[in-house]
């Protein structure tokens, strides 16, 4: 077997796995949601403990539910018992992750963590395991096999598990009313908080950067604008100073090669009437997503009478970090 052929099946045998765990989710899941949001309504954390490589999924999924606005922290199984489980208070949801559900850590740690007042919720393949008899909820992961040719490393199984918690952190990102403005609290030095914070006033080309004639000139005045901006593009305005069209690289080369008369016309004969365009209130990411959708490299901000006031070249935007 090639190594694309042996990828591929790696690939069918997990997304098999997870249709087989989507079709044991039940009310289960609806219980676990509820019973994390009263937790976290009372002021309450997420628990996160697991062994292995269930551990690490668990430190991904804690990441997650807390980059969403739901407070997670991670447990370190072995080192709860000598101290570490102070950490967890009245109140809090316990999120236990093992997929044979017998892991000795987890077990021994079950008595402390049931001192407190605490749910404590299983992620596991088998729902007759010891840790899930002992949970007050169980979230069945079990999967059909793993990737592991031996059926023994574990595969198909963790990726269940973190599917299973990113439905968890989805769920309760919607149920507790989570915005997208929300994100840029979470992620204030990152690419999403400078998309989510910053305005495109902040980022657009301005002044003699912007380039912006009127619709009567020539085409060859055009690009003369054009050069002394250094832009690909023009806004082409009327007598009221308000956009009525766009004029780039592009539509000078398709005009060109059908008319050798092209620089001596005006633009509104040539110009991409009704571009396009923005407000410069409007967010860094609402302009990340025109450029996504529409496949344009180049996006004309205006004000609120419809001037144009500047510019957002798309080769700006790793610059800035917003994509």
């Amino acid at each position: 077997m090639s190594h694309l052929a042996k990828a591929r099946e790696v690939f069918d045998i997990e997304l098999a796995a997870l249709k087989a765990v989507r079709s044991q989710l039940d009310q289960s899941f609806d219980q676990a949601v509820d019973a994390i949001i009263s937790a976290l309504k009372g002021r309450g954390k997420i628990v996160i403990v697991g062994i292995g490589k269930s551990g690490n999924v668990g430190s991904k999924i804690a990441a997650t539910l807390t980059s969403t606005g739901s407070t997670a922290v991670v447990l370190n199984s072995v080192d709860a018992l000598h101290g570490d489980v102070g950490i967890v208070n009245d109140g809090d949801v316990i999120l236990a992750l093992s997929y044979s559900g017998e892991s000795e850590e987890l077990l021994n740690l079950l008595p402390a963590l049931k001192r407190f007042s605490v749910k404590i919720i299983t992620m596991t393949g088998n729902a007759k395991s010891s840790l899930a008899q002992h949970s007050d909820l169980a979230l069945i992961t079990k999967v059909p096999k793993e990737a592991c040719p031996f059926n023994l490393a574990p595969t198909s199984s963790t990726t269940a598990m973190l599917v299973m918690g990113d439905a968890l952190a989805m769920a309760m990102l919607q149920a507790r009313g989570f915005k997208q403005k929300d994100f840029a609290k979470y992620h204030p030095s990152g690419a999403i908080g400078r998309a989510m914070l910053l305005k495109v006033g902040e980022i657009m080309r301005r002044g003699e950067r912007n380039a912006v004639a009127r619709e009567d000139i020539s085409v060859k005045e055009a690009l003369l604008v054009m050069t002394h901006a250094k832009s690909g593009s023009l806004a082409v305005v009327n007598a009221r100073n308000r956009l009525v069209g766009i004029f780039t690289d592009g539509d000078f080369r398709r005009h060109m090669a059908a008319d050798e008369n092209l620089l001596a016309k005006t633009l509104k004969t040539v110009m991409t009437r009704n571009p396009i365009h923005i407000r410069e209130t409007a967010l860094a990411a609402e302009a990340l997503k025109i450029f996504n959708e529409r496949s344009i490299d180049d996006l004309i901000v205006v004000n609120a009478k419809n001037e144009p006031v500047g510019l957002i070249d798309s080769q700006d935007l790793p610059k800035l970090k917003i994509m």
